[in-house]
């Protein structure tokens, strides 16, 4: 059995596994005592450790550049334990030689995993509670199955591990432990079931640091909870169910040291799922950027190249694209939107661009079931041949439960849009297009915005279409474009109103009064502006394609920024 006080460094390897971390110079026969993890930054001073024997993670320090060296010399003067780098197939042999001339040890980590997860990894494999289930034989790291019937033996009720979307991740099959209704149905569909009840459970056992007893609901048995976190981040949950209400605080108690080692289990898989996840994520991109490169890219996203697919696009509101705490949130919405068409799709691609998410949803049936949702109408479609039909509804419906769960989690504006269906994977560039131009129609629609809103291109097809007029007018600087921003500079000037006055007018389809009405003047103010007009800037009402053009002018004057 290993000594619980300050763990060994082979200790911490030996828990964390050689696929994480793996030593670069050979470990010293002597214990390396690991007290703890800290983060170097290239462009920051090397932090000092409050006490020595820390294990040093140098982000951003290329194996092969001269200060790797100057770090591993710094680092063993300032007493650390040893030197984490990742080396992307640079050398490593120079820094080698110089960490066993110091004396460091120095260890290489999996490129894929990133660094907030290898540093949370860390510090729960040097958890007491952790090395020493591990000496006594608690699963290895990633089986969850396993770790699901160790916890059920030793807590004694039937256990599930979830994730923070309350997918069930894994559960117990040890014989004779007693289920309910809900607990079954969660394991069929590899979900908690929605409702209220369950709600309240999640918002206790969230804000709670121990673990929670729950009353039974009608027709189930009572649990204990436990959420697991690494830091103020919580990972997910484990429930025992208590049959016979006979789990007493010994339980409670081993419930709560057991979550430790469930968090290095579950970073362990969300690592793993991250590392497949992104490399999906580049083949997407890949395949937007260049649709070309479809026959290379779409046996590896498992996709035949010829399968009809939407293109589905979600951004967060944000007044500072570049802000860090939006940056974060877009984070946070591609891992939803993923989690959430994975469960549907299957894993296909999705992936975040320039603040925005594009998913790609392939047509037909579900392979993973139906929505979880009741119908939701996606309107008419006059813009011409688009989505349509069962398997556009079922597109929209997922779009706006994905929506609307991000909404609930992160608690921001979310838009929504779905592009045309495209008859395979050369075409996504269209579709992506389109599912752009809904997020634009989104953001330019009049009025207080709301939290949750999604479209179809059909839905949009006449706001999306000035969008895209919008763009060509803003971008063509051969068009004439003097009319509308003389308009309104005439205006600022000498305080007239013949912008919004002209506005109005072609607004109402040249109705007299109806604009006069909208405008609160009497109908012979409207006819004489509208004279006056005709004489200051030299337009013609009476020439259809004048009218049009005027209006576009003043329509989307706010867009271009006339």
């Amino acid at each position: 059995m290993l000594d619980t006080g300050v763990p060994d460094l082979r200790q911490v390897l030996d828990v964390l596994g050689s696929a994480l971390l793996r030593p670069l110079t050979e470990l010293p026969e002597r214990p390396v005592p690991v007290s703890g993890v800290l983060i170097f930054e290239r462009r920051a001073p090397l932090p000092l450790p409050p006490v020595r024997d820390a294990i040093l993670l140098a982000v951003g320090v290329g194996a092969a550049e001269a200060q790797a060296k100057e770090l591993v010399d710094a680092a063993t003067e300032a007493g650390y334990a040893c030197v984490v780098v990742k080396s992307f197939g640079e050398p490593v042999t120079d820094l080698v030689d110089a960490a066993q001339r110091s004396g460091l040890v120095l260890l290489a980590a999996d490129e894929a995993v990133a660094w907030h997860h290898l540093d949370a990894m860390v510090s729960s494999a040097l958890a007491p509670t952790v090395r020493f289930a591990q000496a006594a034989g608690t699963p290895a790291v990633g089986d969850l199955f396993a770790l699901a019937n160790a916890i059920a033996g030793m807590v004694g009720g039937a256990t599930v591990i979830e994730d923070p979307h309350r997918r069930i991740l894994a559960y117990s099959t040890l014989p004779g432990q007693a289920v309910d209704e809900g607990r079954s149905q969660g394991i069929l569909g590899l979900q908690v079931p929605e409702g209220p009840e369950y709600d309240e459970q999640y918002r206790v056992l969230t804000q709670a640091r121990h673990t929670c007893r729950f009353a039974a609901f009608p027709g189930g048995l009572p649990r204990l909870g436990v959420a697991v976190r690494v830091g103020s981040e919580v990972l997910g949950s484990i429930w025992v169910v208590d049959a016979d209400g006979h789990l007493d605080a010994t339980a409670e108690q081993a419930l709560s040291d057991v979550a430790d080692i469930v968090s290095l289990h579950l970073l362990a898989a969300r690592t793993a799922v991250d590392a497949v996840r992104g490399r999906r994520a580049d083949l997407f991109r890949r395949l937007l950027a260049d649709p070309s490169s479809v026959s290379a890219v779409a046996p590896q996203l498992g996709l035949d190249p010829n399968l009809p697919v939407v293109v589905a696009a979600f951004a967060v509101a944000s007044i500072d694209a570049e802000d860090v705490l939006t940056a974060h949130t877009a984070n946070r919405l591609a891992d939803l939107v993923s989690l959430h068409c994975e469960a549907r799709y299957g894993r296909h691609g999705c992936a975040l661009i320039d603040g925005t998410v594009y998913a790609l949803l392939p047509s037909g049936p579900s392979p993973n079931g139906p929505s979880p949702n009741g119908p939701s109408p996606s309107g008419p479609s006059p813009s011409g041949p688009s989505p349509s039909g069962p398997s556009a509804n079922s597109h929209r419906e997922l779009v706006a439960d994905i929506a609307r769960r991000a909404h609930g989690a992160l608690r921001v504006r979310v838009r929504a849009g779905l592009g045309s269906l495209v008859p395979g994977l050369g075409s996504i560039a269209s579709s992506r297009a389109d599912a752009d131009l809904v997020l634009r129609a989104l953001t330019d629609r009049p009025g207080d915005p709301e939290w949750c809103q999604v479209a179809t291109i059909d839905e949009v097809w006449a706001s999306a279409t000035l969008s895209a007029l919008a763009h060509i007018l803003a971008t063509h600087e051969v068009l004439p474009r003097s009319i509308g921003p003389a308009i309104r500079a005439h205006d600022l000037k000498h305080g007239t109103t013949y912008a919004s006055t002209l506005l109005a007018y072609l607004d109402a389809n040249s109705d007299v009064v109806t604009a006069s009405n909208q405008l609160s003047v009497h109908p012979n103010t409207i006819r004489y502006r509208l004279a006056r007009a005709e004489e200051i800037f030299g337009f013609d009402f009476t020439d259809p394609d004048e009218r049009l053009v005027l209006w576009l002018r003043l329509r989307l004057g706010d867009q271009l920024g006339w």
